[in-house]
């Protein structure tokens, strides 16, 4: 079994994570260019990062301004703040109520495959809210998580992106458990026109425990990864 450090950073300020992530990301990547040079094999280690931040909407480096419909005055009524990242993906939104994991993981000791990768994270999503009795799937040629899939009604729960180099990973995904869904309306969600956001509570009509949520999460994600988590 291989192991991850889980992380629970709590309710954290978007570039501080993102500057905290990058920091882990470098830490991994440095450790794999040493061992190219060195006879004396160190081990890379593994992190998993728990977070809610505060209102902020993202965008990735291939997606457009276009659908973010706010200007700089109208995010600051609203409390939230805009970054451009480095994570693929279009535009999306985080927020309280909402959980967002970030996998920094060497890829080299599961599995090099960056498609099998994005599945798994599906897939842990979906066993997750499985337990809660949705059934939650795939959108062809759309990342995430999605209920209604091929219906006039299809919405995702679950939004992903993620950056790799040297096959080590970040960024991740965000599930919407008790999140405020109005801030959606604000953008043009991962640039898909006319499909709805959901979240775990607006579906099954009561608000959810989010530490029961993560626990799931961590369950489903060490079944598929074959991996232990410590603190």
């Amino acid at each position: 079994m291989k192991n991850i450090q889980l992380l629970e950073l709590g309710l954290k300020d978007y570039k501080e994570t993102w500057d905290f992530q990058e920091n882990l990301f470098k830490e991994i990547i440095d450790i794999k260019i040493e061992n190219r040079k060195s006879e004396i094999k160190k081990t890379t280690p593994n992190y998993f990062l728990f977070v809610e931040h505060p209102h902020v909407y993202t965008l990735g480096k291939s997606g457009d301004i276009h659908n973010l419909l706010l200007n700089e005055e109208q995010l600051t009524a609203k409390g939230a703040s805009f970054y451009k990242i480095n994570r693929g993906g279009d535009i999306t939104y985080h927020g309280p109520g909402q959980i967002v994991g970030y996998p920094i993981l060497n890829l080299d000791n599961f599995f090099t495959d960056i498609h099998k990768y994005l599945r798994f994270l599906e897939e842990v999503i979906i066993r997750t809210l499985a337990e809660y009795g949705l059934k939650c799937e795939r959108s062809k040629g759309e990342t995430g998580v999605w209920l209604g899939v091929g219906t006039p009604f299809a919405r995702k729960i679950c939004a992903m992106g993620v950056r790799t180099s040297r096959w080590v990973t970040m960024h991740g995904f965000a599930l919407n458990v008790n999140t405020n869904l109005g801030y959606f309306d604000n953008i043009i969600p991962c640039g898909i026109k006319g499909k709805a956001v959901t979240s775990l509570a607006a579906e099954i009509n009561r608000t959810v425990s989010i530490e029961e949520v993560k626990e799931k999460i961590l369950k489903h994600f060490s079944e598929l990864f074959e991996a232990t988590f410590t603190k």
